[in-house]
């Protein structure tokens, strides 16, 4: 194994254990906060962040799995765990947002006031920070990693940064003009941006699982690659997917039909290493056809 992955192994380890933590936090001062306040808005972060809580441990739990080398029962590897891992994000924060409705719909029927709004607001301000600070760590890991389960988990905390920063605003509405209703209404807000998130963390896992084609543009950067080398006259039947870090490309080659056997591979380990060159870290599976020999075609556009 090269250094690279195993740094990228530390750092998607790092990114588990610091999110973990933080939501840990962020539920005992939340906690303390809404017992002070009695805000449903409040209340509604205090649910998310545990919610985050489970979300992050569920993710620890995927990644290290994840994360485990191939192996005689699993040829592919282990990285649709975090895909797995990403519809168990999904499927927390449907039920976070559902239960924020039902509290948010009875204190539109049954207003009641807030207090100690400054203490929420305090509280608020020190979630943002800590957030933003695992946001930052978490997109500088995804983004060295490719990782699934980062990537879905610092979406979440993404939409975080919104929800506190839409209940200061409710509380400053709430206390400061006794408007008691802006602290509900926030919170249905709140909640129509928990389930855009579900569905969007939930879209990217299940692309993972049904093993989705890459990008059009990447599928594009294959195929420039392999008619750059001289010795293939054509390619058909490109196939490509992802597994957590892990991808795989698979294609046949079209070469003169005279060729020698030697000379064939020789072909296909050039074209293996130069597609490596551009897509690091994948598993490249190559066939060689003779010329015009298309009978199993099977590739859709």
């Amino acid at each position: 194994m090269s250094g690279a992955p195993r740094d990228h192994e530390r750092l998607m380890r790092l990114a588990t254990y610091a999110s973990t933590a933080t939501a840990a936090v962020l539920i005992a001062v939340k906690l303390a906060a809404w017992v002070a306040t009695g805000s449903v808005a409040l209340l509604s972060t205090l649910i998310d962040s545990t919610l985050d809580l489970a979300a992050s441990a569920l993710n620890l739990m995927a990644v290290r799995h994840a994360l485990v080398p191939a192996d005689d029962d699993h040829r592919f590897g282990h990285g649709k765990a975090e895909a797995l891992a990403g519809l168990g994000q999904a499927a927390f924060v449907v039920g976070s947002g559902g239960f924020l409705l039902a509290e948010a719909g009875s204190r539109m029927i049954h207003p009641q006031p807030v207090s100690h709004g400054e203490w929420g607001i305090a509280v608020m301000v020190f979630s943002i920070l800590a957030t933003l600070a695992l946001v930052g760590f978490q997109r500088m890991v995804a983004k060295r990693t490719g990782s699934l389960a980062i990537s879905a988990d610092s979406l979440h905390y993404t939409g975080d940064l919104l929800i506190n920063a839409s209940v200061i605003v409710s509380l400053l509405l709430a206390a400061g003009t006794g408007w008691p209703l802006a602290d509900p209404l926030f919170a249905i807000g709140i909640a129509g941006w928990l389930m855009i998130n579900a569905w969007q963390i939930a879209r990217l896992s299940l692309d993972t699982l049904m093993d989705k084609e890459m990008p059009e543009a990447d599928r594009e950067r294959i195929r420039a690659i392999v008619a750059t080398h001289p010795g293939v006259q054509d390619h058909h039947d490109l196939r490509t997917r992802t597994s957590g870090r892990q991808g795989f490309i698979q294609l046949h080659l079209e070469l003169p039909g005279d060729l020698a056997l030697i000379e064939a591979h020789r072909i296909s380990d050039e074209v293996e290493k130069a597609l490596l060159a551009e897509f690091p870290g994948f598993d490249v599976i190559i066939h060689e056809d003779p010329v015009g020999i298309r009978e199993n075609r099977t590739e859709f556009k």
